[in-house]
């Protein structure tokens, strides 16, 4: 059996799946004036500046965005081959985060420790009034009692299978695709 990969969100459905998160986002939290956005690195973070302009032109106020690296938070860093460690971001957190209703903005959420992660890299910088998670994908399998707000796509997979989310910003093009594990392969380890 070969590796393939089917398409779950073409340029399009991506689009209007984060006009509808974007909605979601406003109509939870209507004053609007102490809400944040913060993407979680690499492509949460991009969707986070996306998310950011859609909240903005639906608001038609300026809310903080800010992104944020997890790596360092991480709980699966120590058995990790030297070649497999991530790639460490800088945090952009220009804004006063005390009260502040914080929207984590992620791609895809699977076992939930990329959350977890996140949530205390967060609380590092100061104590948001109240957290709220918007993932893109969530895909299932959790191994911690996360659960997000606000979801793009319910994506049901096997443990073998793997979720892209392409951006263009990284990518060069927008979709979303999942991909089937060899019969009999191994997988390498994936991160939330």
């Amino acid at each position: 059996m070969e590796d393939h990969e089917k398409v779950v969100l073409d340029r399009d459905d991506l689009r209007r799946t984060l006009v509808r998160i974007a909605n979601e986002i406003v109509e939870k939290n209507p004053d609007g004036e102490g809400l944040a956005l913060v993407g979680i690195h690499t492509r949460g973070a991009i969707l986070a500046a996306r998310l950011h302009a859609l909240v903005g032109e639906l608001t038609g106020s300026e809310v903080p965005l800010g992104d944020i690296d997890i790596s360092f938070y991480r709980d699966d860093m120590n058995g990790r081959e030297p070649s497999n460690q991530p790639v460490v971001h800088a945090s952009h957190l220009d804004f006063d985060l005390e009260g502040r209703t914080v929207v984590l903005v992620d791609d895809v959420l699977y076992t939930g420790r990329t959350a977890r992660a996140a949530i205390e890299a967060l609380f590092d910088y100061g104590r948001p009034g109240r957290v709220q998670l918007a993932a893109l994908i969530d895909r299932g399998h959790r191994e911690l009692p996360i659960r997000p707000d606000y979801v793009g796509k319910n994506l049901p997979t096997a443990r073998d299978e793997r979720v892209y989310v392409r951006v263009e910003e990284a990518d060069g093009f927008d979709e979303v695709t999942i991909e089937g594990a060899l019969e009999g392969a191994t997988t390498k380890a994936e991160e939330d």
